[in-house]
């Protein structure tokens, strides 16, 4: 099952979206299986991400606690491999050009939107996100034949995309594992 957030401040934008997401997921022409989490809050989502994977974020531009920009900066921070998706109704060229240089948005997305355009951004961004990781995946072997990564480093790796976070461990002043932030 594939993971697409939503992030946008307007209720009808997310239930129109998941709506239609919804419809593709249950049609015969579905190619990916989609769980679809959204968010009314940047913060709520990047809090929603933890310890969890994300094949795809979709994020309004302009949305209330940050721009949609920084949003997708610090996702791709935390999830570098989740591509990453700008809708918005403002088509000035100074945000397209930011979100590009940025965060390496994938595709934008104008409001209004087609259905088929948005179906088809997001096939397209899984196809491309396979093919991205079957690349890293495969670059990780060349480089573990040749001496420069090792069979843990390359098993670290995978477990990071599989569920990121869990390789990065809180320590404590005393040696202790800190499960949460709030325990120091």
């Amino acid at each position: 099952m594939r993971q697409i957030m939503l992030v946008d401040d307007e209720p009808q934008i997310l239930s129109a979206l998941k709506r239609e997401l919804r419809a593709y997921t249950q049609s015969p022409a579905c190619r990916y299986p989609l769980e679809v989490s959204a968010f009314d809050s940047p913060l709520e989502a990047l809090r929603a991400q933890q310890g969890r994977t994300c094949d795809i974020v979709i994020s309004d531009y302009r949305i209330p606690e940050m721009d949609g920009v920084t949003f997708l900066e610090k996702m791709k921070a935390a999830q570098p491999d989740a591509i990453r998706i700008i809708l918005s109704g403002a088509a000035e060229l100074d945000v397209l050009i930011e979100a590009i240089n940025r965060v390496q948005i994938f595709r934008y997305i104008p409001k209004p939107w087609r259905s088929y355009d948005v179906i088809s951004v997001i096939e397209q961004a899984l196809a491309y996100r396979d093919l991205l990781l079957e690349n890293q995946r495969l670059a990780d072997i060349v480089r573990m034949q040749q001496g420069r990564l090792s069979k843990q480093e390359m098993e670290l790796r995978r477990l990071e995309k599989e569920s990121p976070g869990i390789t990065k461990v809180n320590w404590g002043p005393q040696g202790e594992v800190l499960l949460d932030e709030t325990d120091t």
